[in-house]
């Protein structure tokens, strides 16, 4: 591949003078082609400039750029991809501040984690949770959280200004249970993924780039509670290798209460794939639903923490996915061999039958910790 053609193209394509411009993912089909790019790239000092506008994405051989919103590309013989670097975002809920009734939310209790506290609580598994940062400062997350990455300010801490990711954190690691709340697995470390801002979005290039900073630093399951209804290759490639890494990445099938249609990733086979469920056991009417759906977890009026030490109320198979992550972490505490593939039958295999209307069952059930560690046992 002509690697100075490439270079001259996006020199050109930041050059045209363009009232739109356009963020983008260009993947090379060859490791060697990728190699050669970035090599070009990084050593060559006439190239300072365009140096400053492009971020590589080792994950799946690309590179992130903006360019001019008309630009084409020639594709080198199938040997180079483009695709538009999409917006992104975690899936908004009604939300109300909330007081604690007890230390024990009721999806943590509906799920039966409590009764695996006496053999695992998750010690030291790592979750990486993909979301809008932390509060660093919560007396429920102090003890449970790693220093984690933010991908929108390298310098920075990833404090959460948006509140959507401290309270995925809690469902799934808090632990203060004699003052506070408790998750689903007390002794598992978050390490939280600043991917995206204070309005709940991201680019699907940090979503990449956050999925690489997992697998590069040993978590062993990604949390992503998030969606979008395109489908991204590059996407893709970041979630198939992480998948052939070990990684689990479980992921929220959406909110638009749709029969037979799930949101991005969580459509991959790759991912585990999570719908909500409400305190009759029944689907939550917001959640997608359907043969893309591996497992249901409580996901309806979930009491978390919040930012400055507070709680708040959500609903969203946001909130039945950390439900899920929280009890692999459980798993893996007891089992740390287990893969991706292997953990999805696990799950498959155990969980609590649901029942819609008019008494037809549901393909797949509500998550079930007991029956998920019996089921782990005989594997």
């Amino acid at each position: 591949m002509n690697t100075a053609a490439i270079i001259q193209w996006l020199q050109q394509a930041r050059a045209i003078e363009s009232t739109e411009a356009s963020k983008r993912i260009i993947r090379f089909q060859h490791g060697s082609d990728y190699r050669k790019f970035v090599r070009r790239l990084s050593q060559d000092d006439s190239l300072r400039t365009l140096r400053k506008h492009i971020s590589p994405l080792p994950i799946i051989r690309g590179v992130a750029c903006t360019l001019s919103a008309s630009a084409i590309l020639n594709s080198a013989g199938g040997r180079v991809w483009m695709e538009k670097d999409c917006l992104i975002s975690v899936s908004p809920s009604a939300q109300k501040a909330q007081a604690l009734d007890n230390g024990m939310p009721w999806g943590v209790q509906q799920i039966k984690a409590p009764h695996a506290w006496g053999i695992t609580t998750g010690h030291r598994v790592k979750v990486g949770v993909i979301d809008t940062g932390v509060d660093f400062n919560h007396p429920d997350l102090r003890h449970s959280l790693l220093r984690g990455i933010n991908l929108l300010g390298r310098s920075k801490m990833p404090y959460d200004d948006n509140g959507h990711g401290t309270h995925i954190a809690g469902t799934i690691a808090a632990a203060n249970g004699m003052h506070g709340m408790i998750g689903v697995a007390p002794r598992a470390l978050i390490a939280p993924v600043k991917a995206f801002d204070n309005n709940g979005s991201a680019f699907v290039s940090d979503i990449i780039l956050g999925i690489e900073w997992c697998v590069r630093n040993g978590m062993d399951v990604i949390n992503m509670s998030f969606g979008m209804k395109n489908r991204s290759k590059a996407l893709l490639g970041a979630v198939t290798n992480a998948y052939n890494s070990g990684v689990i990445i479980v992921a929220s099938s959406g909110n638009d209460g749709k029969l037979r249609s799930v949101d991005y990733p969580a459509r991959y086979p790759q991912t585990i794939s999570v719908g909500a469920t409400n305190k009759l056991r029944k689907v939550a009417p917001f959640s997608n639903r359907g043969s893309h759906i591996d497992i249901y977890a409580p996901g309806e009026k979930i009491t978390s923490a919040w930012l400055r030490g507070n709680y708040n109320e959500m609903s969203g198979t946001s909130m039945a996915t950390s439900h899920v992550t929280g009890a692999i972490a459980l798993l893996l505490s007891l089992y740390p061999q287990l893969t991706p593939g292997e953990i999805k039958h696990i799950m498959k295999r155990s969980m609590q039958p649901l029942r819609s209307g008019k008494n037809r069952r549901i393909s797949a059930g509500e998550l079930d910790v007991v029956k998920m560690l019996q089921a782990a046992e005989k594997l």
